[in-house]
C-alpha cells in the first residue's frame, strides 16, 4: 500500500497524528488536510479494515467538499480501527479514549460516518467539546436521524438528470449500501416519484423491477434487519447489487466500490455518489466515456458536512436545508455546465472550482511551522 505522502501536493496533508493505546485495542488515524478556510470538519469512521492512504483520501475529498460548498472550514478525516458493531461499552470507550488522545488537535471537528453516529458525537462532545452531528437532547441537528446527505444528493441527482433528459419520476434507481446515507437518498427519491429497484447493504441485495416498498425497507433497517429480509423483492449476494439495471446508480457504501475490474457490468446512465470516493479514477473514466454522467461524491454528497458546519456556527435545522438546497443544486450546475464547455469530466471541473477556492483562501493565511 503506498504512503499517504505519495499523494502530498501543495494543499496537504497539514497533519498525520497516529493513535495507538494496546492496552484499551485504541489504534486510530488522524489526518488534517489542509485548514486554509478555517478548522476542518470530518468524519470518524470506524471500521476493521480501514487504513492512513485511507483516510489521507477521505481527508481530500472533504477539503474539496467543504471549499466546493464555500464553508468556513478545511478538510479533516478520523478513523478508529474496530468493529463498530462491537458491544455498545466496548465502542463507548474506544471513541471516548480517541477524542481525549485527540483534544490538542484543535484544527479537527469531529462529526459522524460510517461506524459512528450522533450518540458517538456526544461521547466526543463530553470529553472535548468538539463534535457536530449531535443529538437534539444536546443541541445538535442529528445528520443521520434527519438525513442531510440525502436530502443534498436528491437535489443533485435532480439537477444532473435535465442533463440526462431524465425525469426522476419513474427513473429506475439503485442504492449500493442502504445505511444512513442511502436509505434517506432512496426516500428523498422515492418523494420525488423515482423507482427504487435495488438496495443492498453488508448481507446482500434485494431487487424487485417493479419498485421496491422504501418505507418497508426504512422500517427494516431501522429495526436492525437487512433489506435481505424484504419479502417483495429477490435476494441476491452483495455484489450483484452493480448488475441490476437502472437510469441512476447510487453508491452510498465504501470507496472504490465501482473498479476497473467490474466498471463494465454497470448498466446506468448516471452515478450520483452518496459515498467518498466510491469510484477508481479509472472506472469514472470509463464510464465518462461510456457517456455515463457522474456527479462527483465531494459535490453530491456535501449535504451533512454543510448541515455539520452551520449546527457548528449555531443554525436552525431548516436554515440548514435551505443551504444545503441551495448550494448543492448551484455547484452541480455549475459544474456539470463547466464539464460540458471545457469537454472534461465533471470530476476535474469540480476539483478545479474546489482547488482554486482553497488556493484563494490560502493567500490570506500565514502558513509557518514556527
Amino acid at each position: 500500500m503506498s504512503s499517504p505522502f505519495a499523494f502530498a501536493d501543495e494543499l496537504g496533508p497539514a497533519k498525520i497524528v497516529h493513535v495507538y493505546e494496546p492496552s484499551i485495542g485504541l489504534r486510530g488515524t488522524l489526518v488534517v488536510d489542509n485548514v486554509a478556510t478555517g478548522p476542518s470538519i470530518g468524519g470518524l469512521r470506524m471500521a476493521p479494515d480501514v487504513s492512513t492512504e485511507e483516510c489521507f483520501r477521505l481527508a481530500r475529498a472533504m477539503t474539496l467538499k467543504n471549499a466546493a460548498a464555500g464553508l468556513p472550514h478545511g478538510g479533516g478525516k478520523s478513523v478508529l480501527y474496530g468493529d463498530p458493531k462491537r458491544p455498545l461499552d466496548e465502542k463507548e470507550r474506544l471513541v471516548r479514549a480517541m477524542a481525549c488522545a485527540l483534544r490538542d488537535c484543535e484544527d479537527y471537528i469531529f462529526g459522524p460516518d460510517m461506524g459512528t453516529d450522533e450518540t458517538c458525537m456526544a461521547w466526543v462532545k463530553a470529553e472535548i467539546g468538539r463534535a457536530v452531528g449531535l443529538p437534539r437532547e444536546i443541541g445538535g441537528i442529528p445528520l443521520d436521524e434527519i438525513g442531510a446527505t440525502g436530502f443534498g444528493l436528491c437535489h443533485a441527482a435532480e439537477v444532473a438528470a435535465r442533463t440526462c433528459d431524465l425525469e426522476l419520476a419513474g427513473a429506475r434507481v439503485v442504492i449500493q449500501g442502504f445505511g444512513s446515507v442511502g436509505l434517506h437518498a432512496a426516500r428523498f427519491l422515492a418523494e420525488k416519484g423515482a423507482v427504487i429497484v435495488a438496495a443492498c447493504d453488508s448481507r446482500g441485495t434485494t431487487v424487485n423491477p417493479r419498485g421496491l416498498d422504501v418505507e418497508a425497507l426504512v422500517e427494516l433497517k431501522r429495526s436492525g434487519k437487512s433489506v435481505m429480509d424484504h419479502p417483495g423483492g429477490e435476494a441476491r449476494d452483495r455484489d450483484a447489487v452493480i448488475d441490476v439495471e437502472c437510469e441512476m446508480f447510487v453508491p452510498a457504501a465504501r470507496p472504490d466500490v465501482i473498479r476497473e475490474d467490474n466498471v463494465e457490468r454497470l448498466a446506468t446512465r448516471m452515478v450520483v455518489s452518496g459515498a467518498n470516493i466510491p469510484l477508481t479514477d479509472g472506472a469514472e473514466k470509463q464510464l465518462h466515456e461510456r457517456g455515463v454522467l457522474c456527479v462527483p461524491d465531494f459535490i453530491a454528497n456535501a449535504g451533512g458536512v454543510i448541515c455539520a458546519a452551520m449546527e457548528y456556527h449555531g443554525s436552525s435545522q431548516a436554515a440548514a436545508f435551505a443551504a444545503i438546497e441551495e448550494k448543492i443544486r448551484a455547484n452541480t450546475e455549475q459544474v456539470l455546465a463547466a464539464s460540458r464547455a471545457r469537454g472534461v469530466l465533471p470530476r476535474r471541473a469540480a476539483v478545479d472550482l474546489s482547488v482554486e477556492r482553497v488556493r484563494r483562501a490560502m493567500r490570506y493565511r500565514r502558513w509557518s511551522i514556527f
